[in-house]
């Protein structure tokens, strides 16, 4: 399986006022990209986190910056998984403009209970899909 890829514009509300991409309409990006990737694996957030009671929160987030983007480009965000452990999991996200690289992303997401807000062990279907997702996935 490739990485999961999407696309995203930089519209003018996403961009400061000299047209270029304001960074924290980036980390709306990669949620919406993050949110669209468990949806392809079968798990749509709202079944996730309203009926399932499984939270999905951030713990660790590295962002490299390399080059600017601008109003109207369009992006290419492609997901990897690169590691999956009994509770956590690291995302690999690389954003480009064409053959250009814009900025790449590590995020480390932990599985929760919505009850008790403790980490949890990923449920059994869940794992399956994600140790499926990174079996396939090609090194980068």
């Amino acid at each position: 399986m490739s990485p999961f890829e999407t696309r995203r514009t930089l519209r003018f509300g996403d961009c400061d006022p000299a047209g270029i991409a304001y960074f924290p309409s980036y980390f709306h990006f990669l949620n919406g990209v993050h949110e669209e990737w468990w949806e392809s694996l079968g798990f749509p957030w709202r079944q996730l986190i309203q009926e399932r009671r499984v939270g999905l929160p951030t713990v660790q987030l590295d962002t490299r910056f390399l080059a600017p983007g601008f109003i109207g480009d369009e992006l290419t965000f492609l997901l990897d998984l690169t590691r999956l452990g009994s509770r956590s999991m690291t995302l690999q996200y690389t954003v480009k403009r064409s053959e250009t690289l814009l900025w790449q992303a590590a995020q480390v997401i932990v599985a929760t209970s919505l009850e008790s807000h403790k980490s949890i062990a990923w449920p059994d279907d869940v794992r399956a899909a994600l140790q499926s997702f990174l079996e396939y996935a090609p090194d980068v």
